[in-house]
């Protein structure tokens, strides 16, 4: 039963996250990525910060330890000098009060180069601690950077996206059908290719029967001017001219307008004579 909940509930944050991240605006995620990644720097700079400033104290203790050491070992050589001086003088208690002020400093002494040593031990741990933190600081600082760089080209990204979500949008609006008694775009354009086709197409054929027209008009034009020419030749050479198609006898009038003066010299259809 336990397990089934776990399940259930994984199901159901898995859900909810999906749901999520599809409502949510991509701009408002990306900033708040990037805020965390300048909270994570922050942090991480404020640790380095401790750990350089705890390398710095045992830097600190550790000279105060040095100039310690330099000052017992010179107070310890002093009084064996003393006690020496004290003894060569035959002032046997003060040469003895010497020596054990000596003693004294001998120990001090061993306390203080002990407590040196430990502290160079320390000082090299925190000094490469601060090296650390301070590589880790600036390779964090680089990653934020680049961050920052690739915020710029999504946040341009983005914009594209947004302004081409609107494009696609308006362009399936005006191919969509607005009501039931609105026409498509297409179809109006259809509607219009093929009524400007079939007023061009009726233009080329008045064109091409005012054209015939004219061709026929002057083909006339030159039969006529070509039979004129015809008579007035025969009528140079006294010829008759020919007889209608289907006509026997004398030349009738034909629409030729000089014919008649061709045929005034025949007689029972056989020329009188010759120009």
């Amino acid at each position: 039963m336990i397990k089934l909940i776990r399940r259930a509930w994984r199901y159901m944050t898995a859900s909810l996250t999906g749901k999520f991240n599809e409502a949510a605006d991509p701009k408002v995620q990306l900033e708040q990525a990037i805020t965390e990644a300048q909270d994570q720097h922050r942090r991480l700079m404020e640790q380095a910060a401790n750990v350089i400033a705890n390398q710095k104290q045992n830097e600190m203790r550790l000279n105060r330890a040095m100039e310690d050491l330099q000052k017992v070992r010179g107070s310890a050589t002093q009084a064996l000098l003393m006690a020496d001086d004290a003894t060569k003088k035959g002032d046997v208690a003060k040469a003895q009060q010497y020596n054990q002020a000596a003693e004294a400093f001998a120990g001090r002494l061993i306390a203080v180069e002990t407590e040196v040593e430990s502290l160079k031990t320390l000082a090299l741990q925190s000094t490469q601690a601060a090296d650390q933190a301070k590589a880790a600081v600036q390779q964090n600082s680089s990653a934020l950077q680049k961050k920052l760089s690739e915020r710029q080209k999504l946040m341009s990204q983005l914009d594209q996206a947004k302004m081409q979500e609107q494009m696609n949008k308006a362009m399936s609006t005006l191919s969509l059908t607005v009501g039931q008694d609105t026409p498509t775009l297409d179809e109006v354009r259809d509607k219009i290719e093929a009524r400007y086709a079939k007023a061009l197409g009726q233009a080329d054929l008045q064109k091409q029967t005012v054209e015939s027209s004219m061709l026929e008009i002057e083909q006339t034009h030159m039969n006529i001017e070509a039979q004129s020419r015809l008579s007035e030749l025969r009528s140079q050479l006294g010829l008759a001219s020919p007889a209608p198609a289907g006509e026997v006898g004398a030349g009738t009038a034909t629409a030729d307008a000089p014919a008649p003066a061709a045929t005034e010299g025949t007689a029972g259809g056989t020329p009188a004579g010759t120009a």
